[in-house]
């Protein structure tokens, strides 16, 4: 779906949302109440830059407005694969996203994010995963590696990879798997208004990933870990 589409059915024409480049930025009033918007378009790449511009628009929401919700709008390939970036830094740059977006709810924000199309690798790690909860559109496209590029990683055959992803959502892309391992909180189905006053009024304070991947079959080891670790002297 189009940024100005969604954006559209979200908050009619209430809203100062701005494209530059690959970055969707500005604020939207939503019953009553201002948000922030931050996010990506266009299968956008995230480089240095761009990674730097959302994390600026998230540092000046929490110096500027205390406490106004953050809405982030997902549309990335993932990372940037391109030599500059990385000899500028790119894995520092994306990381101080993370941590911008991390900052903003330690502050009191409410920050959810919503993959609106297509979400892969890094990009998506650094900005909707880190929020309090992630939504996704139905037709989203979700994945962190395909398995052609998962084969060559890990050495293991494609045919073992592709017969484990029938039945292991770790192993295989597509949304309704992010949303069994917990990654993905839920599904906006029907009216996009509904489902953001809902997702805003739901929206766990808490991680509750691990907890919904076990609950949802689709990562069942994850919370045992993590509370054995909690435990552990």
């Amino acid at each position: 779906m189009d940024w100005r589409q969604l954006s559209a059915g979200l908050f009619g024409a209430d809203h100062a949302i701005e494209q530059d480049g690959h970055l969707l930025r500005g604020s939207a009033t939503f019953d009553g109440r201002t948000l922030a918007v931050v996010g990506t378009t266009d299968h956008a790449p995230i480089g240095v830059h761009l990674a730097l511009a959302q994390a600026r628009v998230v540092l000046d929401t929490v110096a500027q407005h205390p406490g106004r919700a953050i809405l982030l709008l997902i549309d990335t390939q993932g990372q940037q694969l391109r030599r500059r970036d990385e000899l500028l830094g790119i894995n520092r740059a994306m990381a101080h996203l993370g941590m911008t977006i991390d900052l903003a709810r330690r502050a009191g924000h409410r920050v959810l994010g919503l993959v609106y199309d297509q979400a892969l690798s890094g990009g998506f790690i650094t900005s909707g995963l880190i929020a309090d909860a992630c939504d996704a559109l139905p037709e989203a496209e979700i994945r962190v590696m395909r398995i052609p590029a998962m084969a060559r990683v890990t050495k293991l055959p494609e045919s073992m990879l592709t017969a484990l992803s029938q039945s292991n959502p770790v192993f295989a892309p597509g949304v309704d798997n992010y949303v069994a391992m917990g990654g993905v909180r839920a599904l906006w189905r029907g009216d996009v208004r509904v489902a953001l006053r809902d997702a805003l009024a739901e929206a766990p304070v808490a991680d509750r990933r691990a907890a919904d991947g076990k609950v949802r079959g689709g990562r069942r080891l994850a919370a045992d870990v993590v509370q054995q670790v909690l435990d552990a002297p």
